[in-house]
């Protein structure tokens, strides 16, 4: 499941963990934009961004046994 962790500036509080089975960034040049299935999820002016981290574990296939 798509999982980001969005850091706020200094000047902001708190630090967002958003997650959705599709779950969508677009970044512009003023704007972070998640989108699910359903439209926009959540949109943060770039201003108040300092980072965004993909954080979810990638699917892994199971070991093959011999």
């Amino acid at each position: 499941m798509p999982a980001y962790l969005v850091t706020h500036t200094k000047a902001q509080r708190g630090d967002i963990l958003i997650e959705d089975d599709t779950l969508t960034l677009e970044v512009t040049s003023q704007w972070a934009i998640f989108t699910d299935h359903q439209g926009v999820a959540l949109a943060l002016p770039a201003e108040q961004v300092a980072s965004i981290q993909r954080v979810d574990e990638p699917q892994e296939s199971a070991p093959e046994e011999e």
